[in-house]
């Protein structure tokens, strides 16, 4: 193409990107229906990047169900683009069986296997799910038309530098030249920053731990992607201390069991065993709260559908707006998501059980309607219309689980009294999420995932309160991940067969974690007595915290550190602190250090102050992504529309449209991919 085609550069290539991608095909038509350029900078295969790469472990799973996995902004996301229907995950396994679907590479046979067996109730392979976000990368690319060139560099970006008036598109723009790691470069108008999870060097606590092991000749891991891991210092029968107990500890218990070649088997009494291959380690699994995250629900709903939120309402949130120049999540809108969660959970009991109340449903529903969630009258209500207290929601309870088990002093009586307390859990919520007598689990689970999704949508970021910045992305989030995000139910029958053959221990709620130099081991503790185990080994189970100056992704600390971006901040109880991600406005911009947004420099993802939404959802549910992805690629080509009509400065009423429509090549190669 000629040099003075305008260029965009994506930097990473999973399916953030592809996403982004479809948007600018289905938005061209309108916005910019001439030739363009697209560079698209991926270490891995573009489409599942790293994260959702091929290469990973065959038994490790998604932890959602194939029906509630799309790629495409079906007609019901809110966005100024046109929809874009297409197969989810589990139509497209069914379009490949059947051969309408027929741009797919040759599949191996086990993969042809998971095919035939797929529902849409099924948590399929990680492996499976590569192939089709790879599939839906080269439909996206493909939907770009003839007159736009996409190339694929397998590389990865170091540096940007800016060129004011030599952008790609000659019309005098600010230009950028991405520097790549294999030595080549890549020139650009517009810069997407799309990366997703990435590692980030140790903070001064695993540093530490990393050292204590070296001394000792001990085994650490820190925080990062648990797939990635060299895990052989690991020896069999030896004791290993882990910390954390969500997504990346259950990956971890599988690579470190099943991928050392046990298994599981079903018994005849309808439970489940596993037989070990001698080659496991014996882990100590403790986190705050001291449990896994909770299962994913079997159930269906009995009672009225899900009607829209009652509480957690635009208007409500436009009120709150107009009455306070910040907003304070724990205090002014938590007690609405915690209203309509509620009202959605009760509504479930009241429609679908109706023997478990005392009331009928509209009369609970009026006198709820006029309550606080925290407020002694609605605690009133709910003791005098539920009898059974095993039926009322409590959100603190059930942020701290384990609360009640324990001893009336508030500590364990012994060792075993925590591993019956957490086992015990285990098995209630699998009973909770699995039987079809507790689809209140379901009801709540449901008004949750809305709110997540609406939170960025009805709330400014910028109209937070710093204080509610830190809470978002701290506890929020973690709740949420907590209650919405855990793992298939068939991964908890597994760490209860891993806890009965004395492979899985558990160390209980407030984990802390020692080194004692004069043992040479690790020492873990939970706060509230009982257990306390030594260990050679550490794990950090968890995905590491935003790092920006600490990322060991070289395009994010350049960011910073040439001020073309700049740190989130919040000011906390203990003062400012710094949040590990790059500050972005409302549009998506990079935000530098003197509080000016970048027009052309945009990034999305994990890594940024955004509101984090992921890169596929739930088809039917207008979901965030989507809108995020359309909102941007209008405003891409927007401003490539503006370059070439030379009225490049209107940063006005870019920013207003954008408010209004609120395969692989070696290593360190360019691949052209032609339409």
């Amino acid at each position: 193409m000629p040099a003075t085609i305008p260029s965009v550069a994506f930097v990473g290539g999973g399916p953030r990107t592809a996403g982004i991608l479809e948007r600018l095909a289905a938005n061209r038509p309108e916005l910019f229906a001439r030739p363009l350029a697209i560079h698209v900078i991926e270490p891995h295969v573009p489409g599942s990047g790293r994260i959702w790469r091929y290469d990973q472990h065959p038994g490790l799973l998604l932890n959602s169900a194939a029906a509630d996995i799309t790629m495409f902004t079906d007609a019901s996301v809110a966005c100024a683009g046109p929809a874009a229907d297409g197969p989810g995950l589990a139509a497209w396994a069914a379009g490949v069986l059947d051969g309408t679907i027929a741009d797919v590479p040759r599949l191996p046979p086990e993969l042809r296997r998971q095919l035939r067996a797929l529902t849409g109730a099924t948590f399929p392979t990680r492996q499976l799910q590569s192939v089709y976000l790879e599939w839906f990368f080269r439909r996206a690319v493909s939907g770009l038309g003839p007159d736009v060139r996409v190339t694929v560099h397998r590389d990865t970006a170091v540096r940007i530098d800016s060129d004011d008036g030599a952008g790609a598109g000659g019309k005098g723009t600010a230009g950028y030249r991405l520097r790549l790691a294999g030595g080549g470069t890549v020139d650009a108008d517009v810069v997407v920053s799309a990366l997703g999870h990435t590692d980030s060097l140790p903070d001064e606590a695993s540093a530490g731990r990393a050292a204590f092991a070296a001394r000792h000749g001990g085994f650490h891991a820190a925080p990062s992607y648990t797939t990635d891991v060299d895990y052989s210092g690991v020896a069999a029968g030896q004791d290993v201390i882990v910390s954390g107990m969500g997504l990346a500890f259950v990956d971890l218990v599988v690579l470190l069991t099943e991928g050392r070649g046990g298994r599981f088997q079903e018994t005849p009494d309808g439970g489940l065993a596993y037989v070990p291959s001698g080659a496991e380690p014996r882990l100590w699994a403790g986190s705050r709260r001291g449990v896994p995250y909770h299962s994913k629900i079997s159930s269906a709903l009995r009672g009225e559908a899900a009607g829209d939120p009652r509480f957690f309402t635009a208007a409500a949130i436009q009120e709150l707006l107009a009455r306070h120049g910040e907003l304070d999540f724990r205090t002014q809108l938590w007690p609405l998501i915690a209203k309509d969660a509620g009202y959605g959970y009760y509504r479930e009991i009241f429609t679908g059980y109706p023997e478990r109340v005392s009331i009928s449903w509209d009369e609970f529903s009026d006198r709820f309607a006029a309550l606080d969630w925290y407020s002694p009258e609605r605690e009133r209500l709910v003791l005098e219309s539920v009898p059974d207290a095993a039926f009322h929601l409590d959100f603190e309870q059930l942020d701290r689980p384990l609360t009640g088990l324990d001893t009336a002093g508030g500590d364990f009586a012994g060792p075993d009294d925590v591993q019956r307390a957490v086992a015990g859990y285990i098995e209630n919520d699998l009973r909770l999420r699995t039987s079809p007598d507790h689809s209140e689990t379901l009801a709540l689970f449901t008004a949750l995932l809305r709110v997540y999704m609406d939170l960025g949508r009805l709330v400014p970021a910028e109209r937070l309160n710093a204080r509610s910045q830190h809470t978002v992305h701290g506890w929020w989030h973690g709740f949420f991940s907590f209650v919405d995000s855990g793992p298939p139910p068939q991964r908890l029958r597994e760490l209860l067969a891993l806890h009965r053959a004395g492979l899985l221990r558990f160390i209980g709620p407030g984990l802390e974690i020692t080194a004692d130099e004069v043992s040479g081991q690790f020492v873990a503790s939970s706060v509230r007595g009982a257990v306390r185990v030594s260990a050679k080994a550490l794990i950090e189970a968890r995905l590491p915290s935003p790092a920006v100056t600490g990322s060991d992704n070289p395009l994010l600390r350049y960011l910073h550190s040439s001020g073309l971006g700049s740190e989130q901040t919040v000011l906390t109880a203990e003062g400012l602190h710094a949040t590990g991600r790059l500050l972005v406005s409302g549009a998506n911009e990079l935000v530098g250090p003197l509080g000016e947004p970048n027009p052309r420099l945009f990034a999305v993802g994990p890594n940024t102050s955004g509101w984090g939404a992921g890169a596929f959802a739930r088809p039917g549910t207008n979901a965030a992504p989507f809108r995020e992805n359309d909102a941007l690629a209008r405003r891409i080509l927007g401003l490539l529309a503006r370059d070439l009509s030379g009225d490049s400065g209107r940063r006005d009423s870019e920013r207003g449209e954008v408010e209004a429509a609120a395969v692989p090549a070696a290593s360190g190669k360019a691949q052209s991919w032609n339409n």
